[in-house]
């Protein structure tokens, strides 16, 4: 089994779940978040093996992690592996001057904050118990206590948005001037209650969506920041003279990891594994996955055999929403489609003859970024079955 040097924290806990979410979640359970984190520290000394040391990332995600007890959120903490890169994902109404030393001391060093905007009405609209002051709060209150590598995660799309609003938000994100910023278009899925509410609105909109998108790259990468996936930016590198970057690598590493198609270990209600061709889901029941693991087996799971076919069109989908290109092993080659790439490059989505590492490989134009998944997808050569 090869080594994973990835690893993905479920912790399912929040105060409310805003409508538009369609992730594992689970409100309050106060009294089960000890429970929880003993079953996490099961799951992974079963799942040891997949590891190799060093681990390169790990991340927490949810949920809310900070809304997890601290006391079981540090001793989660404690017992992790080492790993170069250790982000957690905070709502800013949970960061407080304790949480934000907690998890410093506890070797965290990447944050990322779910401010989604700073307009109160599109707050709102997206059931977000923190307001703009909360968020500017808690960014000062991580960067009080020395964080200097800050992603703020931010909504377009959102109901009652106007090109105005967006236009707020971006100023707002620039002069807090965060390391890293995730932009992501709001979507909204089938069946969430945000939908039966605000559907017709969401509609309506969806022809302003590319324009909205164009003002977020125009304006962040005006700003210094890397363009480096579809919808993440970060700055330079080479943005010393700032003091912001200091020729450290400000990408998020953890998702880097999943954009070029390496194997990742997840633990946790409702994460997803990737290993050596096999792919297995833990299933969403938080009753019966500790138990499970209280008698030490595994937990209730999904499982996916990936052939060579399914994994390599899964590198190319997700390998070209980076800036960076992607070499064409004989697997991609295998599932590219060259009459498209050829008919997609005279269309100005694709670079031409791309062979910068001295192999040949592949990278969107700007254009052809912006159009995104539609592009890939195009690319796909017909399966023969």
């Amino acid at each position: 089994m090869s080594g994973v040097r990835h690893l993905y924290v479920h912790l399912p806990f929040c105060a409310h779940r805003c409508g538009y979410c369609d992730f594992v979640t689970a409100v309050g359970r106060e009294g089960e978040h000890g429970a929880y984190v003993s079953a996490l520290l099961a799951e992974l000394e079963l799942e040891q093996r997949c590891l190799a040391e060093p681990l390169e990332t790990i991340f927490l995600g949810g949920g809310t992690p900070t809304f997890t007890a601290l006391s079981e959120l540090r001793r989660l903490l404690d017992a992790l592996p080492e790993a170069a890169e250790v982000t957690v994902e905070a709502n800013p109404e949970t960061v407080t001057s304790e949480l934000a030393r907690a998890l410093r001391d506890a070797g965290v060093n990447r944050v990322s904050l779910g401010a989604q905007s700073f307009q109160p009405a599109l707050l709102q609209v997206l059931e977000r118990l923190a307001g703009p002051d909360a968020v500017r709060r808690a960014f000062h209150t991580l960067r009080d206590v020395g964080y200097d590598n800050i992603s703020l995660d931010l909504l377009y799309g959102i109901p009652g948005q106007s090109a105005a609003d967006l236009d707020a938000d971006l100023a707002e994100a620039l002069t807090l001037a965060p390391e890293h910023i995730s932009y992501y278009e709001l979507e909204a899925k089938p069946n969430t209650r945000f939908i039966h509410a605000h559907g017709g609105e969401l509609e309506s909109q969806a022809e302003a969506m590319e324009t909205y998108f164009e003002q977020v790259v125009e304006t962040l990468t005006g700003a210094g920041y890397r363009w480096y996936e579809t919808a993440n930016f970060c700055f330079e590198p080479a943005s010393t003279g700032s003091g912001r970057a200091g020729g450290r690598d400000l990408r998020a590493q953890h998702n880097l990891g999943y954009w070029r198609a390496s194997d990742y270990l997840g633990i946790g209600i409702g994460a997803v594994t990737t290993v050596d061709g096999v792919r297995w889901r833990n299933l969403p029941g938080l009753r019966e996955y500790r138990a499970a693991l209280e008698r030490a087996a595994a937990p209730p799971r999904e499982i996916e055999p990936l052939d060579d076919a399914t994994r390599a069109r899964e590198k190319l989908l997700l390998g070209l929403r980076l800036d960076e290109p992607l070499e064409l092993d004989a697997d991609l080659l295998e599932v590219l489609d060259a009459g498209a790439r050829e008919r997609l490059t005279n269309s100005g989505l694709i670079h031409p003859d791309h062979r910068s590492t001295g192999r040949d490989s592949l990278a969107l134009t700007k254009r052809g970024r912006f159009l995104g998944g539609g592009v890939t997808v195009e690319l796909f050569a017909e399966s023969d079955g």
